[in-house]
């Protein structure tokens, strides 16, 4: 866990609003890495500071009745008059006075800071969500041949090979046989001629099988997918062809670039 995902859990906890296996993430975390304490304590302030915005005001003793009454949808309660003699007889009266504009302040201010503090969890959690969509966008806006890269790199096998081209530029492979897939950076290289494109070879003893076609964008940049998977010893190599690809299905010009992964 990187320190802005424990800053996220931080805020959660200080909201009280962390699931049970957030918690124990957040509480493991907390316990490997103690200089993020500063973190929680800076939440927990700021958490103190919205439930402590609004002064505490105590209500008088007879509006905890009445309110508990009206919310439940009672009655007030009311006490029976005394007759002369002292005892109790029918009439009756209203035991409280009315819940005083200062009662119902009290009570606003409670039901304010409640709301503010439910507020700023529904943030952290809009956050949250957020930063997962918006992670997960990002990856279903990657081109494949980038996420192909990012799967290699990750790869515990992952291997690259940098050549010079012929002509001006470098060349670098990336792949891993675990993945299955290999992946060609081009800098510096020229757009193929008008009517030509690159084109990208497994090249397998005497054999050579097409692997797609690509050009460079004008920084002379490319980052090409190979089309079908890598195989152990395989040299990945680049020709010029007619635009299309091979009419043969073989390479009809040298290579220009030839990286060996093996």
């Amino acid at each position: 866990m990187n320190i802005h995902e424990f800053a996220e859990l931080s805020a959660g906890h200080a909201l009280d609003a962390l699931s049970p296996e957030d918690d124990a993430a957040f509480r493991s975390a907390l316990a490997e890495h103690p200089e993020w304490a500063s973190i929680v304590e800076s939440d927990a302030a700021t958490a103190a500071d919205l439930a402590d915005g609004v002064a505490e005001v105590e209500p008088p003793a007879h509006v905890r009745a009445a309110v508990l009454a009206r919310v439940s949808g009672g009655e007030a309660p009311v006490a029976m008059l005394p007759d002369a003699a002292g005892s109790e007889h029918g009439a009756e009266r209203p035991a409280e006075p009315p819940l005083t504009t200062e009662a119902l302040q009290t009570v606003s201010r409670r039901n304010w800071t409640r709301g503010l503090l439910a507020l700023a969890a529904s943030f952290v959690l809009l956050i949250a969500l957020g930063t997962v969509a918006g992670t997960i966008g990002d990856s279903l806006r990657q081109p494949a041949s980038v996420a192909a890269l990012n799967e290699i790199e990750a790869a515990a096998d992952s291997q690259a090979v940098t050549a010079e081209v012929a002509g001006g530029g470098t060349a670098t492979a990336h792949w891993s046989e675990a993945v299955g897939k290999a992946v060609v950076v081009t800098t510096g290289l020229e757009s193929a001629p008008e009517g030509e494109t690159y084109e990208l070879w497994f090249v397998r003893g005497d054999t050579a099988v097409s692997a797609g076609q690509f050009d460079t964008d004008d920084a002379g940049a490319a980052t090409t997918l190979l089309d079908g998977a890598v195989e152990e010893g395989d040299i990945i190599a680049v020709t010029v062809e007619p635009e299309g690809g091979s009419p043969t299905g073989q390479p009809t010009s040298d290579p220009i670039v030839a990286l060996p992964t093996a």
